[in-house]
């Protein structure tokens, strides 16, 4: 029998979680446990997650309180440890900032797993305020070291309806057989935050594994509700990140073509940045390119 531990890390989450424990709640699999990887360690967040268990009939749960922000890899990697010394036979690494509007999305997902033998499985995502697509599968671009989102930004399409193999999604709704960290390994904490589920994704392709995706289980992702995309933050990480996989994970020609491409593309962001963001992306190129491999 399967036993999944749902793993999420916690970020400055409060204004999300209600939503989250009423998705969790409403499924109708039950042999689970939830690892809340807390990050973000706080009076506030404390009540909030006491009064979400209190309103939602959850399995089990663990709280799992950090003494500092160590990251969403590390964060991970805490929450997939213990889930795999719980004896957890798949782990479901989801952001907290989604909603789930099926109560059969875990169990659709684990039939795949269970009865088709199917490593890594994916859902439809959409952004949760337009309804339009976020990710329907995609696929990893080497030159460009970018992970392709199919379907990104458009409205649902019947097309975007076929089940498939792909070659990348993020991780912020992955269903992951436990069997995969034990070739693949577990997240690379070196990244922090951004292209860490990339490089994960690259290195369980990479070790044999394949990514299905099922366009049936569909869910709805309030996108960069943490952090946003325009700040210093997502900057700095965001592009150290990507030279620090290319780096990492590339070599010959295709490493120095997806280094210049990365260099050259830059410019463009440098040039409507201001002052602070320019400040942080040369810090970011500068570090990314002697960041310990």
């Amino acid at each position: 029998m399967a036993k999944v531990g749902l793993v999420t890390v916690l970020y400055k989450s409060d204004d999300v979680l209600a939503d989250f424990f009423k998705s969790i709640a409403r499924q109708t699999f039950k042999d689970y446990i939830l690892y809340l990887v807390d990050n973000s360690v706080n009076e506030d967040s404390d009540k909030i997650i006491a009064q979400c268990l209190a309103e939602n009939l959850i399995t089990a749960c663990q709280h799992i309180r950090n003494t500092e922000n160590v990251g969403v890899a590390e964060g991970n990697n805490i929450g997939i440890r213990q889930a795999l010394a719980d004896g957890c036979s798949h782990i479901l690494l989801l952001n907290n900032d989604i909603e789930i509007e099926q109560d059969s999305a875990f169990s659709k997902m684990l039939a795949l797993s269970e009865d088709n033998g199917e490593s890594i499985v994916v859902p439809k995502i959409f952004y949760y305020a337009s309804r339009k697509i976020w990710m329907a599968g995609g696929h990893m671009n080497k030159w460009r070291a970018l992970g392709i989102h199919y379907g990104f930004n458009k409205a649902d399409d019947p097309k975007y309806n076929s089940p498939q193999y792909i070659t990348y999604a993020p991780t912020c709704f992955m269903l992951i057989q436990s069997i995969v960290f034990d070739k693949a390994g577990l997240m690379d904490e070196k990244y922090f935050a951004y292209y860490d589920d990339t490089d994960f994704v690259y290195r369980a392709v990479q070790s044999g594994f394949r990514l299905y995706y099922e366009p049936a289980v569909e869910i709805l992702h309030k996108v960069s509700s943490s952090t946003g995309t325009d700040s210093t933050f997502y900057i700095y990480y965001s592009n150290r990140n990507k030279l620090y996989f290319i780096r990492k994970n590339f070599t010959g020609f295709l490493k120095y073509f997806a280094i210049g491409y990365t260099f050259f593309t830059r410019i463009f962001y440098w040039l409507r940045f201001n002052p602070d963001q320019r400040k942080k992306l040369v810090q970011a190129l500068k570090e990314g390119m002697v960041y310990p491999v």
